[in-house]
């Protein structure tokens, strides 16, 4: 086709590629735009992290574990792409339908994307005011106001009305009909919408840089902790064994499972914690005033109620925090308090019994590994409860603990089919070799990771190709509530070979050997790998 030619859209089909995008460049000017009103307040934001956190609240619970299942820590990503791909499906079937004529549907369609938006708004996790819907409306606004101005003039100059609809619909000359005269030329087209598009880019990447405004990455920043009144033990060298990996988990690599579809920006200096419900004397504490009190070092081990058998959604840091006994002491446990609950800034909620505070190292903390908490793992505090799964423990970004009854309160995930008390199991896991590797028929270290909080382990066993149980050399062990490396020298024979685990806590209870998913309270069963021992 001529570039100059007004005929940039003699066929249905051609008339589809340009109408979807019109769409898209009315979606994206849009989206920018709202992304811009969404950054001038850090009370606002954008419409698609509200639809997402509508989406990760109201989604199946099989759903979530297939999705980290599938995309593990990029499970956000996934979804924020997710919801991208519609919203582009959903803007380019309105400029289809515009082009068509049908310019009245495609400005209801607008509509009602802003009205999805709002009511996300309303939702939101961290409160609402009645101007929350402000990003939602405006960039409905700009959308439609793109999608009908361009649209008018994309339409061909010469239009019938179809009796049947009341739609506009365009005409093209065949045989002797007249020809219709004027219209935009393909050169035109593209280059209004690509403007349009670039323009609507550019105004989301403002939008972007003014919510940057608000981070907390300064306040994170300008704090020193001050060394640990009561510090852990220096690690003992036997308790990294040899080619595995670092015993620490680096904070860059520390796994990150939670609802939190954007990282809630909380200041230090702005942030308080309250400790409220069935105490006898409630309390609220600044961040200075945490610092100030008692500081204690643990080393922790992490696990998600996500990880499946073998899975790596666990991790162990050196954790700096107040306890959390001495705390609720101050405060006072009030009769019938059988549940400590955990408040997020963003409204999620975690719960677990006050029978956890039997000695154990439960923290509220605020640092991870020599530094204050990471942005992503709850800056300025979050709970560290170890031996219960952090679904029902490790509240980031934390704001409130509410003494409360399992009776009286469930909290996120048990309407969701969790269970309300989530004791980790068990497990160990086999991180060398992985499923199907292949070796060579020489000498071999099997290695992994053991854990059973917070009893301890006291032995790992490895069998091969179905053989008898063998002990594993373990690390040493650096407490009850951390996991313990160990590894089985072996010497492979050629062919394929199937690797087995199993653990042994300190009371002598055996790791079962049953399978359950994740869901309601935990994934059990026996860590087993195939390899495949090259002939020498």
């Amino acid at each position: 086709m001529d570039l100059a030619s007004p005929a940039y859209a003699t066929t249905r089909w051609q008339r589809s590629v340009v109408g979807a995008a019109l769409g898209l460049s009315a979606g994206i000017a849009g989206i920018g735009s709202a992304e811009v009103v969404a950054g001038t307040s850090a009370r606002l934001r954008s419409p698609v992290l509200d639809v997402g956190d509508r989406v990760i609240d109201r989604v199946p619970s099989w759903v979530k574990d297939l999705a980290i299942r599938w995309f593990d820590t990029n499970d956000k990503i996934a979804l924020l792409v997710g919801i991208g791909g519609l919203l582009a499906v959903y803007a380019a079937m309105l400029g289809t339908l515009a082009l068509r004529g049908r310019v009245r549907t495609a400005l209801v369609g607008c509509a009602v994307f802003g009205a999805a938006g709002s009511y996300a708004a309303l939702g939101a996790r961290m409160g609402s005011q009645w101007w929350s819907p402000l990003p939602s409306v405006v960039g409905a606004a700009v959308a439609a106001a793109v999608l009908w101005g361009l649209s008018q003039a994309l339409l061909p100059a010469t239009s019938t009305k179809d009796t049947a609809t009341g739609n506009a619909v365009a005409t093209r000359s065949t045989g002797n009909a007249a020809s219709p005269t004027g219209g935009p030329s393909r050169r035109a087209v593209v280059a209004s919408l690509g403007a349009v598009a670039v323009v609507g880019g550019g105004l989301g990447a403002m939008g972007r840089r003014l919510e940057g405004r608000f981070s907390a990455a300064a306040s994170r920043a300008a704090i020193r902790l001050p060394r640990a009144n009561v510090p852990a033990a220096p690690l003992p060298v036997e308790a990294e064994l040899a080619g595995s990996a670092p015993f620490f988990t680096p904070n860059d690599s520390f796994y990150r499972i939670d609802t939190a579809l954007s990282v809630p920006q909380v200041r230090a200096e702005q942030w308080d914690l309250r400790i409220t419900g069935k105490v006898d004397r409630p309390l609220t504490l600044s961040y200075d005033a945490l610092l100030r009190r008692e500081l204690v070092e643990a080393d922790i081990t992490l696990t998600c109620v996500s990880n499946t058998v073998g899975g790596e959604l666990i991790g162990t840091a050196r954790w700096l925090g107040v306890r959390l006994d001495d705390l609720l002491e101050e405060a006072g446990i009030g009769e019938g308090a059988d549940q400590i609950v955990g408040r997020s800034v963003d409204g999620y909620t975690c719960g677990f019994p006050v029978e956890a505070l039997d000695g154990r190292d439960a923290l509220v903390a605020i640092g991870m590994n020599g530094e204050p908490l990471p942005l992503q793992h709850g800056f300025p505090a979050r709970l560290i409860v170890p031996g219960i799964y952090g679904y029902a423990s490790a509240t980031k970004w934390l704001s409130e603990i509410e003494l409360t009854s399992f009776d009286d309160f469930d909290h996120y995930w048990v309407p969701r089919g969790y269970a309300a008390k989530a004791p980790i199991k068990m497990q160990s896991r086999i991180d060398a070799p992985r499923g199907l590797d292949r070796i060579a028929a020489e000498p071999f270290v099997i290695r992994g990771v053991a854990w059973a909080q917070p009893t301890g382990i006291s032995a790992v066993e490895v069998r091969i190709d179905g053989d008898t149980w063998q002990a594993a050399e373990l690390g040493a062990a650096v407490n009850e509530s951390t996991w313990r490396q160990w590894n089985l020298p072996w010497d492979p024979t050629p062919g394929r070979h199937t690797i087995e685990v199993r653990a042994v806590d300190q009371d002598g209870a055996i790791q079962t050997d049953e399978r359950s998913e994740p869901l309601p309270n935990g994934a059990s069963g026996h860590h087993t790998v195939v390899v495949l021992v090259d002939e020498p």
